[in-house]
Formats: structure tokens, sequence, C-alpha cells
């Protein structure tokens, strides 16, 4: 049997400065992990004995502002491996948003390129959405296969840059966002294969497409350049990291409990240090360092920022943490391998308790650190560890369970030692970037030889690039009381998710909301509004609306609303973790308190522009006037585009009462608080559902035809009586 034919790879990687050294990552936005990763890809291929020869094809830049280095014609990486820099457009430096009108050019010019070499490649591999146009027009114009990775998709930065508070049409115009979406959609249909991080970005992101086809995508995590991590050399009680940390530290030799991400709420770094100051086994055991990015003045950052921070500090000072917790000011780049190496030193764990991780490098690293890891339920870490055994999942609301697994570790020389060298092992096996190579060899070995081309089945695509509809219910009236009725509702919501946009909204508080989501199996919603609409978050990675927080900031005086409430009687402050930012609430005692009404009379009297809201008869949550579930709903579909005629709200207790009203499609499902929303029943366009929870909103959806014509049903007149 004659040997195969070396396998020729061109990689596309149109927009920032790519060379094969020094790398200038971070000098904008599109000069960052990407460009790492196909330089670093290239060289991995290259290496493999079945690879003749990879060509990575970006722009030419010839630009007084940048180096001289990016226009050169070309560029060695390895053996076997250059970079091909390909002309279009104007001669200077552009930013990726800048580029479409010029990828048509772009194509012509690589084609142009490849006519003068001595084959074709065996395959094209895109690398984002611009080089994703590129790559179909070129493999297709070939007759070869297209790869694609996305890195990032269209579809999620639109809700992040929503969050922002860009407007839609914004969006569009600044970001080229609905060229992106279309060139990421027309990509998918002609990919043969498309290799993403983890299975949750297959899931939860490509999901969102409408040529999603799971059955053409693979895992294949990202190399890790494991000359950076390594185990422990015995050197780290000198270097300069545990000189950073001592003076926070009254035994600074105990094992490290190591926390590393950025101040993000979603990194919900605050439940970490409950979970440690109420745990005195915990607290007795390790030291806790968190190093959650550089930092001068907390009161100079960004709000968000500054929300995280200061919590953390009013967390340490309220368990009394001090010579316990350590959580330096700044630190460099090449500090943090250092720092997974002193707690490995120390007999510590490093912890991501994150909300939701959709990658989780972090755990690598320290893993390739040779220290043992605990790290949050959710996407990335579950693949991390199945793959490496080297630590325990937590479900990161629940703090004595965090603690727990903590201390499990700790305590346990032998498992952390059996931990230790999994970790070390797995790492080198499954995300060293020799593994990644081996495993993309055998991913694309059947398309090069022409025995894996798959049959593609036919696709409807969707009448616009966005929803333009979108379902929103509460969460305890609607959704928990029927376990089949909400199993049922979900599978529906599922299999419409390209026709629809799912929302939550509810009066918990963000970490309240997620507990009991994950404790009944619903997924995370496309938009979670929550703490009776002061919040919203979007998916996949709960990314907070800082535009919203900012709008309703309007005249809002939590210190006062909380003077009159705590002055009336039978009114009594709800627990801490159901206070936020931007919601005060009590419970109300109906024998001792005075009437709703009263209480509405008091809080004006002290010249308060707030909403207050009453549910259930015992819970009272005052917000900002321009807050209500009702006010976020309609913030959103001003956001996103969706006529409100095309928005299903579901409601159950009185704080849906503004959601339902109006020009949206509603319903009251049957086991509705009475008392609450029956002055709904002679409103316009509310339905009232028979059936009870989510079997009601079912009966809604057909009511209204929600996933077909989306309307509002015409009561069919009385027939006229016949004349006597």
């Amino acid at each position: 049997m004659a040997p195969k034919e070396p396998i020729y790879i061109a990689l596309i990687s149109i927009h920032g400065l790519i060379r094969g050294r020094n790398l200038e990552l971070g000098r904008d936005a599109d000069t960052g992990g990407q460009t790492k990763y196909v330089v670093e890809l290239a060289s991995a291929l290259a290496a493999r004995e079945e690879v003749g020869r990879v060509d990575l094809f970006t722009r030419r830049v010839v630009d007084p502002g940048v180096s001289t280095d990016y226009a050169e014609a070309t560029e060695d990486l390895a053996p076997k491996a250059r970079i091909v820099r390909i002309e279009a457009g104007p001669p200077g430096y552009l930013h990726k948003e800048a580029l479409w009108s010029h990828l048509d050019a772009f194509a012509d010019n690589v084609l142009e390129y490849l006519r003068h070499q001595d084959a074709p490649p065996h395959i094209i591999h895109s690398h984002y959405a611009d080089a994703g146009y590129v790559g179909v027009r070129v493999a297709n114009h070939l007759g070869i296969p297209l790869i694609h990775t996305g890195h990032s998709l269209g579809r999620v930065k639109r809700r992040r840059l929503i969050a922002s508070g860009l407007k839609g049409s914004d969006i569009d115009r600044r970001y080229s966002m609905s060229m992106r979406i279309e060139a990421e959609e027309e990509t998918l249909a002609n990919a043969e294969l498309v290799i993403a991080s983890t299975r949750n970005e297959i899931e939860d992101q490509y999901g969102r497409y409408d040529h999603y086809q799971p059955d053409q995508m693979v895992v294949n995590a990202p190399g890790t350049d494991l000359t950076r991590f390594m185990p422990p050399t015995g050197r780290e009680w000198d270097h300069g990291v545990f000189a950073s940390i001592r003076p926070f530290l009254r035994n600074p030799r105990k094992p490290i409990i190591l926390a590393l991400s950025r101040a993000d709420e979603r990194k919900n770094l605050a439940t970490l240090v409950k979970a440690y100051g109420e745990t005195r086994k915990l607290r007795d055991k390790a030291n806790l360092v968190i190093v959650a990015g550089n930092r001068d003045d907390i009161r100079e950052m960004e709000a968000s920022t500054q929300q995280v921070l200061t919590d953390l500090l009013l967390l340490i000072d309220y368990y009394d943490l001090y010579g316990r917790v350590a959580y330096p000011k700044h630190h460099k780049s090449d500090d943090v391998p250092a720092f997974y190496r002193l707690a490995a030193a120390s007999g510590g764990v490093f912890i991501n308790p994150a909300l939701t991780e959709p990658f989780g490098l972090t755990l690598i690293e320290a893993a390739a650190s040779r220290l043992p890891i605990v790290a949050t339920e959710d996407g990335g870490p579950r693949d991390i560890i199945a793959h490496c055994r080297n630590g325990l999942l937590i479900d990161p609301l629940n703090i004595r369970g965090m603690a727990e697994a903590l201390l499990e570790l700790l305590n346990d020389r032998q498992r952390w030692l059996r931990f230790a060298e999994n970790g070390l092992e797995g790492a080198h096996r499954h995300y060293s970037w020799e593994a990644h190579a081996e495993r993309y060899i055998a991913a694309i070995r059947p398309i090069v030889d022409h025995t894996g081309i798959r049959v593609r089945p036919s696709l409807t695509r969707k009448r616009t690039q966005h929803h333009d509809r979108a379902i929103f219910t509460d969460l305890d009236q609607n959704l928990l009381g029927d376990r089949a009725a909400l199993k049922d509702f979900l599978e529906f919501v599922r299999r419409n998710r390209k026709c629809a946009g799912f929302g939550i909204a509810t009066g918990r508080s963000l970490e309240s909301a997620l507990k009991v989501m994950r404790r009944y199996g619903i997924p995370e919603p496309d938009v979670l509004i929550t703490s009776v609409g002061t919040e919203i978050h979007y998916a996949p990675e709960l990314t907070a609306d800082s535009s919203w927080a900012k709008h309703i900031d309007h005249l809002w005086k939590p210190k006062r609303v909380r003077e009159v409430l705590d002055e009336i009687p039978g009114v009594y402050p709800q627990k801490q973790t159901e206070q936020t930012r931007f919601k005060v609430s009590y419970f109300i005692d109906p024998a001792k308190a005075p009437p709703i009404e009263e209480i509405h009379r008091l809080i004006h009297q002290a010249d308060l522009t707030v909403h207050v809201f009453l549910s259930f008869g015992q819970f009272l949550d005052v917000v900002p006037v321009r807050a209500s579930k009702g006010s976020a709903l309609r913030y959103f579909a001003d956001q996103f585009d969706i006529p409100l005629e095309h928005i299903l709200a579901a409601g159950g207790s009185g704080t849906d009462a503004d959601m339902m009203r109006g020009n949206t499609l509603a319903v009251v499902v049957a086991n509705r608080h009475d008392e609450e929303l029956s002055h709904l029943v002679d409103t316009d366009n509310i339905y009232f559902a028979h059936a009870s929870y989510a079997r009601g909103i079912l009966e809604a959806i057909d009511h209204y035809d929600f996933y077909g014509e989306c309307r509002v049903p015409v009561p069919e007149e009385e027939p006229a009586m016949a004349p006597q």
C-alpha cells in the first residue's frame, strides 16, 4: 500500500497583527487569543509527520504605526510552516469591522497565490467569521473541504454589546453585525467540520444558528503552552508572588486555596469568601488567596468591578478574616504560573467557583502545575475534570458543599497526591499542542481521504437574523409546581429556540434564582430578569446589562427607604442574600403591619419616588421607580427590536402584572394568586388559562398560535336574535 500523500493545510486568520515572535497580545481588541492560537496551531500541525506543509494566510499591513514585520510577504514559523500575508484594501492597519468590504479582494488574492503553487491545499481552515467568508469562497472555487473555528460568535457577541448599552441598530452599524452573522450562517452551511473548544460551546452557542448541525462538530480544546506552567521547583517561597501575599497572612506557610479571575460578579468570588468565612475547619486548615486583577484605587474602577471588590472587602471584614485572606493589588502576567506553583508547593487547591464557565483555561494551567482543582459543575470544567480526573465539581451556589469539597482535598493527602499526578499527566495528554494536533489530524483525515464527506440535511432559515418573538415567564408560580409540565414546556422551548427567545422574570435575586433553576433542571434562559426587574443578565455567560443598571439608578435612595420601613410595625428585613443594590426587601406580618396603601403613603411622604410591590401578601419589595418586571421586559424588547405584540408574558402573582398589561400577549396561569391578579380579568389581550403552572403556558402558546402567526384570537360574535 502506497504511503499517503503529506497533507497541505491552509489556515486563514485575517484580522489583527500576526507574526511568529513577540506577539502583541492585547494591543487592541483584534490582537488577542486568536492570533496566538493560530500561530501555535500552525507550528504544532507542521510538527506532525502526516503534514507536509502549513500556510497561515493573513492580511499584509504596511503602516508606519506598526512594525515592518507585518509588511513582509512571507515569514517562516517552523519547518514546514509559514505565514503568508495577502494584500486586501488599503495598505494600512484596519480593525476587523472595517474589513468586510475588502474580503472578496482577499479571497481573490488567496486564489491567485494558490494558482502558483505546485498543488492546492487539501483543506482550508478558517478562523472567525471574516475568514469563514473568505474560506467559503476559496474552498468552493477550488472544490476542497472547508474546516472552521469560530473563536467567538456574532449572536453571542450581539447580546454582550446590548448588555453594555448599545442599541441593535448601532451594533449593526458599528460592528457590521448583520454581515458577520450572515457570514457565520453561510460558513456553517458549507463547512465539512467545525472545531469547538467545549461541548458547551457547541450546544449553547452554535445551537443558536439556523445551520447548527452538531454531527459536523467536534470538540478539540486549544493547546496550552506547557513550557510556562509546570510543577513546583522548590524555590516558590523565594519568588516575588510569595512576598506579595505574605503581609496579608498570619501563618503564610499554610496550604493555599487559590482563586484567580477577573473581579466580575459571574466569577462568584463572594460565595467563595462566604464558604471560607463560615467554615472554621477550613479557616484553620488553609489560607485563602484571591488574585482578582490589578487595581490602584477601587473608587476609580468601573461600577461593576468596584461593587465586586467592595463586597469582597466587606465580607472579609464581616467574617473577621484578617490574617487569613490575601488579596494582592498588582501582579504581572509572568506571575500567574508562580501563583499556581506556590499553591501546589503549599499543598493547596485551586478553585474556580464561577457561576458559568464556558471553557476554564485556568483549570488546565493549574493541572499542568500539579495543583488539584475544585470547579463549578458547568461547561468546560466538566470536560476538563472528566479528562484529567484531578478534582471535584461543585454547585457554585452551595456554600456548604463548596467548603466540604475544599476540605475533602486538603485533608486527604493520598487523594491530593493522586489528583495532582492525574492533573499533570492529563494536561499533557489532553491539553498540550501536541495532543491537539494529534486529535486534529484524526478528525480531518477522513475528510482529506474523501471517506468522511457528510450528507447535508436540508435546513430551513428563519425569517430574520435575530429572534422576532420571545416568551417571558415568572419562575415560582409558573414553572416550579408541576415537574412533568415543566419538562414538556422546556422541551417545547428547546425545539423552537431558533424561532423565539426564552426569558425568566423573577422577584428572586440572581443567586436565589440560579439555585432553584439548578434544583429543577431549568437551563439558563436567553434573558434572566431578577430582583423584581432590577437586574438583567444574558446567556450564555450571564452577562449583566450595565446600561440597565445606570438607567434605573435615577432617584434611587435605598438608605432612606430602609429608614422609613424600619419604623413601620410588622415589617421586617428579609435575609441579606435577598437584598441587592437596587432592591430593598422586607417581610410583612399582616396581623401587625398597616395596609399596603398606608405603607405606600408613608413612603411617598418621605419624598421617595419608588415602586412598591407586595407578593403573596407577605413579601414587600421596594425598587427604583424605573424598575419592574414589565419595564425590564420592554427595555429588552426595545434593545432587541422585538415587537411587544410578539412577546408572550406569563404570570401568576402581583409583581407580574405590568408584564402582562399593554401590548404584550399575556397569560395568567390557573394557579394564580387571585387576590393580586383579579383586577386583570377585564384587561385586553390577557388569556386566563384553564391549566396550572407550565401547562397553562403551553395552553396559551396554542391559544395565540405563538410559534405560527403569533396573533390574538378574535372572539366570535354572538349570533343576532331572529325577530319575533
